[in-house]
């Protein structure tokens, strides 16, 4: 079956097929039709990552009257980060439905910012339950034209002891409107909504609780926090024909990395809600082609990517929720292929990873950072192995073999290979010659048990003798760490990582440390730095200016 067999629209079926989806996953198969046949409550039962979001998310779309500019479907999910998500996706199906203008209303950001989209006359809105009533409170959104409502993961909301402000968001809803309900499982109180406030909901069961893959591995890298780049250099490094998805947790970050990959000469790209459809499309089209193949990307935008030929996940930052570690973890071993979901984590964060293995029902491999040596020979047998792989052409180097073989005749079989392996040895040696081990040694840390206390990472990035102290003007309002902030020092001066010293992250404004051999790279490569449209400025630290 494919989704032109479902009833959907042309413009929802063009929206599909741009996003490179082909074939429904089972319970866009079963959710779709009903939800599209006739004004009925729904009950879908599906684990994250299963597709739900289309599931419901289509239909929903279909059945909005463009003209009408008041709510009438309204969307309901437990977190920001999913009601952002949920929204990304939303708004990726109506791409073609220009008058369909979807929002997304949450905690955590200014109410008053999305009051004003309110009044622009959205038609679908996805919101958190918190957020939905206190508009509700405020008289700045009434639900009486709301047709259709969704709870997504309706069981997390009731966890998350949301009932209480369901049970009011559904009162003021009309009666003749329709619930779609999709839930993971059918807890007590998912059946008691079910039973209070939906009439004869059609039913969808889908699997059950979703596995890792038998082909998954998980692995974890412990890391101090000023090393968490270099070590995942490192895991790159070690696998010379990685394929793989790196996940961030902010979009500066996002940027910060691939430019810092890029820099290290890696075939990076990035991935974030910054970019226009055009530039996604064209990001997505050289990923899909090999031409990058590390791609560095948030949560928000790497929803809906469906690439089978990924190698690796890594998680250079865990995510809050553990449904979306499965999530990001489910992009790779498929078909039946291996992959490796890697994490990498500082010494307070193994309790995380203690937390994922007992609820998630998966096991971690803590395994040893690589250092330089094993990073170069892994490289050099990397490439022989590419070189046994080589299929020749002989029609096209016969020609030129007599020519070949009387420049290499001065030289015997070995010292051949010596000369043509050195260049290959010679890159990472440079690189590696001289660095330090970053493995962090985590034997004894079990469940339970609080890590780090007896390792704290040391409050500097790395001691250099004589320093020269910059300021920046970004800071901790940028949603930036320190670790951040000096790749991004790094990737647009061009100096090493290691000349970098102590960065002290204010609230609005930085300061860094760097050797004073690179000031004046500083001084000269910040001078028309502008990112996201802001002008960075770096200047000599003489004074601190005051916070505002």
């Amino acid at each position: 079956m494919n989704f032109s067999e479902l009833g959907l629209n042309a413009a929802l079926l063009e929206a599909v097929a741009d996003m490179g989806f082909t074939m429904p996953t089972a319970i866009q198969q079963r959710a779709i039709p009903a939800l599209l046949s006739g004004e009925k409550d729904f009950v879908g039962l599906a684990e994250t990552g299963t597709g739900k979001t289309g599931a419901f998310g289509l239909p929903l779309i279909q059945r909005i009257h463009p003209a009408d500019t008041r709510p009438q479907g309204i969307v309901i999910c437990p977190t920001r980060e999913l009601c952002l998500q949920i929204t990304e996706d939303l708004k990726h199906y109506a791409r073609h439905l220009r008058e369909i203008r979807i929002i997304a209303v949450y905690g955590g950001a200014a109410v008053s910012n999305q009051i004003r989209l309110l009044r622009k006359g959205p038609q679908i809105i996805v919101a958190t339950p918190g957020r939905l009533m206190d508009l509700l409170d405020r008289k700045a959104l009434s639900l009486s034209h709301v047709s259709c409502a969704v709870l997504d993961e309706a069981d997390e909301m009731l966890n998350m002891g949301f009932k209480e402000d369901i049970d009011r968001i559904l009162k003021q809803m009309p009666g003749d409107r329709n619930i779609w309900l999709f839930s993971a499982t059918m807890a007590d109180g998912v059946a008691a909504i079910a039973r209070t406030y939906l009439t004869n909901p059609t039913e969808v069961r889908v699997g059950g609780r979703k596995q890792s893959p038998k082909g998954l591995r998980h692995t974890c890298y412990v890391i101090h926090e000023r090393h968490r780049y270099e070590g995942l250099k490192r895991i790159i490094d070690f696998n010379p024909d990685i394929f793989a998805l790196v996940f961030c947790r902010t979009r500066m970050e996002t940027q910060a990395v691939a430019d810092a990959l890029i820099q290290d000469g890696h075939p990076a790209d990035t991935l974030h809600g910054d970019l226009s459809q055009t530039q996604r499309d064209g990001v997505m089209r050289k990923f899909r082609q090999g031409a990058v193949r590390i791609l560095v990307a948030t949560d928000v935008a790497a929803r809906g990517l469906d690439v089978e030929e990924i190698s690796h996940i890594i998680h250079y930052r865990l995510p809050d929720e553990m449904e979306i570690y499965t999530h990001r973890s489910g992009r790779t071993a498929r078909a039946g292929k291996a992959g490796e979901s890697i994490a990498l984590v500082n010494t307070r964060e193994i309790r995380r990873i203690r937390e994922l293995e007992a609820r998630r029902n998966i096991r971690f491999t803590f395994s040893k950072m690589p250092d330089g040596r094993a990073i170069c020979e892994k490289r050099l047998l990397g490439l022989i192995g590419k070189i046994v792989r080589t299929e020749v052409d002989k029609t096209d180097i016969d020609a030129h073999l007599p020519a070949i073989l009387t420049a290499l005749a001065p030289f015997d079989k070995e010292e051949l290979i010596k000369r043509f392996l050195f260049a290959e040895f010679d890159r990472f040696n440079a690189y590696y010659r001289t660095a330090e081990d970053i493995h962090v040694n985590v034997k004894g840390l079990g469940a339970g048990k609080t890590a780090g206390s007896k390792t704290p990472a040391p409050k500097n990035r790395t001691t250099l003798r004589k320093t020269r102290r910059f300021f920046i003007n970004i800071g901790r309002l940028d949603k930036i760490n320190a670790k951040a902030v000096a790749r991004l020092i790094a990737s647009k001066t061009g100096i090493g990582i290691n000349m970098i010293g102590a960065v002290d992250l204010k609230r609005e404004f930085s300061f860094f440390e760097v050797e004073r051999s690179a000031a004046k790279k500083i001084r000269d490569a910040f001078e028309n730095v502008v990112l996201d449209g802001r002008r960075i400025q770096v200047r000599d630290a003489v004074r601190e200016p005051k916070a505002s």
